[in-house]
């Protein structure tokens, strides 16, 4: 039984083949490779292409679909994020699962980095709870920024970032999208985005992996 290419169409086909299976391993490798963790750090992300991934992206102009906070546990590095629930990833992970492994990182500037202890401890806090696809600000389910957000609320009593109403972001050509998920269009709804907190004047861009 013939087990290897024997045609030169198939060796280049099975060439091809393995040859993107390697880029689609490395390629995440390279961006882990480069980056130095810190814990604290906020890692941003475009998530792959879905009908949700789109409304985010489209309503706030920005490419930062996700976002999550790095936490450092016996030695390894994950990012805590709510996505499906709030819940720990490993970073290669948490890396390859972004659209074409592209992520950037913010830090907290130095006369705020004494608050980061506490603020992942209040994160913790929150580990299990259910992803809010309402995106509203109450307790029950949460969303990435949100998850971020009210940790360094809990600890400062401040702000992380500018809160924003549906009404004022790019809402008009998703109204489909979202009327399938609300009974109207919940133009007064506050919320946190990802890149409203990523322009936050506590944080200050690091690293940049193709976004």
């Amino acid at each position: 039984m013939k087990i290897l290419p024997t045609t030169k169409f198939a060796k280049i086909r099975i060439f091809l083949l393995f040859s993107i299976i390697a880029y689609l391993l490395l390629y995440p490798l390279i961006g882990y490779m480069k980056y130095q963790p810190k814990e604290g750090d906020l890692i941003f992300q475009p998530l792959p292409f879905g009908e949700l991934t789109k409304v985010i992206e489209g309503v706030t102009d920005s490419l930062y679909s996700h976002v999550g906070i790095l936490v450092k546990k016996d030695g390894t590095w994950y990012v805590r994020e709510a996505i499906g629930k709030v819940k720990d990833t490993n970073l290669y992970m948490w890396i390859a699962r972004g659209r074409q492994s592209r992520f950037a990182v913010y830090q907290f500037k130095k006369e705020y980095q004494k608050f980061i202890p506490a603020v992942l401890v209040e994160s913790e806090k929150l580990l299990g709870l259910p992803y809010d696809f309402f995106y509203e600000l109450d307790d029950e389910k949460i969303y990435c920024s949100e998850l971020i957000f009210k940790s360094y609320k809990q600890v400062t009593d401040k702000n992380l970032g500018k809160l924003v109403k549906l009404k004022d972001l790019n809402w008009k050509p998703y109204e489909e999208f979202i009327l399938s998920v609300e009974n109207k269009i919940p133009l007064e709804r506050v919320m946190i985005t990802p890149k409203d907190l990523s322009q936050a004047k506590e944080l200050k861009k690091v690293f940049s992996n193709g976004i």
